[in-house]
């Protein structure tokens, strides 16, 4: 198995059909475009000169999904591509736009983190969190020297005989404390 950390080496024969290294097959221009959404690095070389390929072949990918009409690059943007090659804005615009792609991954991120904890996002939050973690062992922490309960590893079986005897304990102590 190798590692996905890795980029996926793709060989181009002489007949430029494509070759997955990794699974030992052929693959498209679609497939490799799949690999890539899911987020696998890919590298494209041709078997018999070595010269690296993945660029020309990204190229490739995006001109089809443009000419099926799926446009994701304005036509403003595509012009002042075509423009940054023969200007000397030409060594500002890779970095522009590596920096503008990395701030749109780190905004998805942070997006995708706020929707899966809706909470944390709100002012005061960790305060709130630890004030209501005193609030508990100072709570349990008073009574016959009872703790907040400790977060089980879940690799460990619960034992309901031991939960039991604690809950008996517990129930001991309150009717001990009404009377």
């Amino acid at each position: 198995m190798s590692d996905k950390n890795a980029p996926l080496l793709i060989k181009r024969y002489a007949s430029r059909r494509l070759y997955n290294t990794e699974t030992s097959d052929y693959v498209t221009l679609e497939d490799i475009a799949g690999l890539i959404r899911a987020g696998r690095e890919v590298q494209i070389v041709d078997l018999k000169s070595g010269d690296d390929l993945t660029r020309q072949y990204l190229l490739q990918i995006i001109a089809e999904h443009e000419s099926r009409g799926e446009n994701v690059l304005p036509l403003d943007v595509l012009t002042d591509l075509v423009r940054s090659y023969t200007t000397q804005a030409q060594s500002v615009v890779p970095q522009f736009l590596a920096m503008s792609f990395d701030m749109l991954r780190e905004g998805q991120s942070k997006m995708l983190d706020r929707i899966a904890n809706p909470l944390k996002a709100m002012p005061g939050y960790e305060a709130m969190r630890a004030q209501q973690e005193m609030f508990i062992k100072a709570m349990t922490g008073g009574v016959g020297g009872l703790s907040a309960p400790e977060a089980e590893d879940e690799s460990e079986p619960n034992d309901l005989t031991e939960i039991r005897k604690q809950l008996a304990d517990l129930q001991a102590q309150l009717a001990k404390l009404g009377k």
